[in-house]
């Protein structure tokens, strides 16, 4: 075999290698939900499209040929796993959207009647000649075969054109990851309709006399390494929350050794078993936690005066009234949480504190700023706490925990 075709086979595999690493990392989501169906959809289209990339590749096509003993077995298989991942991702899609199932079932034996029909179409169809590059335009005008490449080519285009539109449409009604993903899905399924188009115009072109051969076996597949932003689109919704919590767990970092015990203050929380190591969400909430923990215990420490300047402080560097507060609890915290360390508890007032789905009432020394609706209530879910985490690096928070420390005495 020629230097080329190792090449177009170490891309293709690449790809599928890549689409099924995304695929493994769903596996434990999947285990859990067992019964979610979209889940099961999902991950049977990223497994189908590293199927189609690993069955097009030509050393995958010289090998199922050579096993099976039938010249260009490989097409009809690659057709047929084309076709199915088209269909699933129309089922995503409109599972997705929340449809009728009623939908959803009609694609799935629409294009299971077609999987069948290539079967049988290639079944009657006669292919001597083994083609690893050039099956569709050699054997464009053969009995059978020429109606079961177009047939494939039709289910093919009409599957990309109609999830192009559909999350072109979407695209405008959903924001953040979701949006992203749609974006990426229409931008892959439009290379997925060229790809088709492009084989059309070679087989035409055939029809008409004309060799534009190159246009199949060359360019064509160079659109379709294209069609990976297809799966990397239906991945994306999956990955972004979980770069969200990566990086909240990042920001919070801070705040999470401030409000940690006085002698371990980078091991509060509970710790994680071995097996939850890799669940970003998991150990977020496990941080978030140990912040909370850390402000309950804190909260009889809380110095007014401290919140009081640092709020007007804040207001007249151009701080907005929401930033303000921000300012003014980090800067109580971080005074609190040094305070710990050299004087007991002091309580005299109170003020309440969300956590969670818990309201507690804990005492401290006078009241903390005013929100402008008048509310003394800090909740400490994650917006609030990233909040907490970006006010503790503010200036008027160092120069509020320097004077404490100047007070005190100390180092």
């Amino acid at each position: 075999m020629n230097g080329r075709p190792e090449v177009n086979g170490l891309i293709y595999y690449v790809a599928a290698a890549v689409l099924w690493a995304g695929l493994a990392a769903q596996i434990p989501d999947l285990l859990r939900h067992r019964r979610d169906p979209l889940k099961w959809t999902f991950c049977v289209v990223i497994f189908l499209s590293g199927l189609c990339f690993l069955l097009g590749a030509p050393p995958t096509v010289a090998l199922v040929n050579g096993v099976t003993g039938v010249p260009n077995m490989a097409a009809p298989l690659t057709y047929g796993a084309v076709t199915a991942f088209s269909a699933a991702s129309l089922i995503l899609i409109v599972q997705w959207r929340g449809a009728d199932l009623r939908t959803a079932r009609a694609w799935l034996v629409s294009y299971a009647a077609v999987i069948l029909a290539q079967s049988i179409l290639f079944g009657l169809g006669d292919t001597p000649v083994e083609r690893r590059e050039d099956f569709d335009t050699y054997y464009a005008s053969t009995p059978f075969i020429r109606e079961m490449i177009v047939l494939y080519l039709a289910a093919h285009v009409v599957a990309a054109l109609t999830t192009t539109v559909l999350c072109w449409r979407w695209t405008r009604q959903v924001k953040r990851w979701t949006r992203a993903s749609m974006t990426l899905l229409v931008t892959g399924w439009l290379f997925t309709s060229a790809y088709s188009i492009v084989k059309f115009v070679a087989l035409s072109a055939h029809w008409l006399g004309r060799d534009w051969d190159s246009l199949s076996t060359r360019v064509a597949p160079l659109i379709a390494l294209g069609a990976c932003l297809t799966s990397a689109g239906y991945i994306l919704p999956v990955i972004g929350p979980r770069i969200d919590s990566g990086l909240a767990y990042i920001r919070l970092r801070r705040l999470f050794r401030l409000l940690g015990t006085p002698t371990k203050p980078s091991t509060s929380g509970t710790p994680l078993s071995w097996k939850a190591i890799g669940d970003v969400s998991l150990r977020l909430t496990t941080r978030e936690t140990a912040i909370r923990d850390g402000l309950r215990r804190l909260a009889n420490l809380f110095d007014d005066q401290v919140g009081q300047r640092a709020y007007r402080e804040a207001l007249e560097t151009g701080s907005s009234p929401a930033a303000a507060e921000a300012i003014a609890m980090a800067a109580m915290i971080a005074v609190a949480a040094l305070t710990e360390l050299h004087s007991p508890a002091r309580a005299s007032g109170t003020i309440a504190i969300t956590l969670g789905d818990i309201d507690l009432v804990v005492p401290v020394s006078g009241y903390v700023p005013c929100s402008p609706a008048g509310s003394l209530s800090v909740v400490t879910g994650q917006p609030s706490l990233l909040s907490l985490a970006r006010a503790m690096r503010t200036p008027i928070v160092d120069a509020a925990v320097q004077s404490r420390r100047s007070r005190v005495g100390q180092p």
